[in-house]
């Protein structure tokens, strides 16, 4: 039974939820009634309609996980899918680091696959703002990445969500299939030399001189980027661009930094992620700066009406509306 989980701790192995106003969530019959009953005595805002969707949640969450189940968690922060298996029993530890979620199962991490490894239908179905749901249509496909021996067991069970439930899924679903198209295009579509251009390209587009190293013996810096119109005054920006959607490491970061002198500042910028450690640096050294895929998506879009036909033609956007969930 592949499951979806949108609180977790990879670190700690385990995967978490909230609800503490709860308290001992398996206190609470196995029956979704009083669970309802109980979430609308602790919880007295909450819509009529968000809570049988959250009652179904807590419900599979203590109940109806066993250990052996299969969880799939696509983080948005690295653009992972991690799969992982439970290994335990619902735990609840109220004097947990973090109180707001004391309920949690422990969990095995099998396997972290770039969201690019999936097909997009099924990168919409587990982007589902269901904290917790049963994956129907494609978990051969999720789990195929472990063993496509597996059998795979299917729910017809639906939980019922209200308009504004609808209305965030569908911003949420819109914003992040729109992020992943974006990836994939550039991904598959350019060449690790055309990316650089690429970068280069939207570096002219936010106000810099930039010029791309030639191809062969760059000692890792793809772009150089100026503020001057000729290049000759400080800072001077040292550019790698990895066109790869996996986890970009603390060494490959070190290796840019090593080709600095006095004066000049790196960036990297990659499809994929930084491994925390590659981050840690970016927090503690200002001449450098990181941008993963979440964050170059991001700047595509602001800059994307200055960007040239070409580009523009290979990755095509069209400006639509959709409700804002923040209001």
């Amino acid at each position: 039974m592949p499951l979806g989980i949108g609180a977790t701790s990879l670190e700690e192995n385990r995967v978490t939820i909230g609800w503490s106003g709860l308290g001992d969530l398996s206190r609470l019959p196995a029956d979704r009634e009083p669970i309802k009953a109980a979430i609308q005595r602790a919880y007295p805002q909450k819509k009529a309609g968000a809570i049988p969707v959250e009652a179904g949640i807590i419900y599979r969450f203590v109940h109806e996980i066993v250990a052996g189940d299969y969880i799939v968690y696509p983080s948005k922060h690295d653009r992972m899918v991690n799969i992982g298996r439970f290994t335990g029993e619902y735990s609840y530890n109220p004097s947990s680091d973090d109180d707001e979620y004391p309920n949690f199962r422990m969990v095995e991490w099998l396997v972290s696959v770039p969201r690019s490894e999936f097909s997009q239908s099924a990168l919409y179905e587990i982007g589902a703002y269901v904290t917790l749901f049963v994956v129907k249509n494609h978990a051969s496909e999720i789990l195929q990445k472990l063993d496509p021996t597996i059998a795979i067991e299917h729910d017809d069970e639906s939980d019922r969500q209200d308009d504004d439930a609808v209305s965030s899924n569908l911003t949420k679903q819109a914003e992040e299939t729109t992020e992943d198209f974006v990836i994939r295009k550039i991904h598959t579509q350019l060449s690790g030399h055309d990316f650089e251009f690429f970068i280069a390209h939207l570096l002219e587009q936010m106000g810099y001189t930039v010029r791309v190293t030639q191809k062969s013996s760059d000692g890792g810096v793809d772009v150089i980027a100026h503020n001057d119109k000729l290049g000759f005054e400080p800072p001077i920006i040292k550019v790698q661009c990895k066109r790869t959607t996996n986890q970009i490491n603390e060494s490959q970061v070190r290796e840019l930094l090593g080709t600095l002198v006095e004066g000049e500042y790196a960036l990297f910028v990659t499809l994929g992620a930084f491994a925390p450690k590659a981050r840690q640096s970016e927090r503690n050294l200002s001449k450098l700066r990181l941008i993963d895929g979440e964050q170059l998506y991001e700047l595509i879009l602001k800059y994307y009406p200055s960007l040239s036909p070409r580009y523009r033609t290979l990755i095509p956007l069209r400006q639509i509306y959709v409700p804002d969930i923040n209001e």
